[in-house]
């Protein structure tokens, strides 16, 4: 995935299916039956999401989300 976004993975009750986010890209999500689906499914959305972004002359955010467990490095 370009510019290696941190991604968020997690099963949802509500929607059925797994979910994965990059949580620096705004609204950024792909659904899944399973984990792998998921994350397939955002590797579209993530290069769908920045090529909308470079079409539309939008600031391109740089990776910088880090899990809260990770914030006292």
């Amino acid at each position: 995935m370009k510019g290696k976004y941190h991604i968020n993975l997690f099963w949802s009750d509500e929607d059925k299916s797994w979910v994965a986010d990059a949580p620096d890209l705004k609204s950024c999500s792909a659904l899944g039956d399973t984990p792998e689906d998921a994350l397939r499914e955002l590797e579209v959305a993530v290069e769908a999401w920045l090529a909308t972004a470079k079409q539309k002359k939008m600031p391109i955010p740089k990776p910088r989300y880090r899990p809260a467990i990770y914030a006292a490095e």
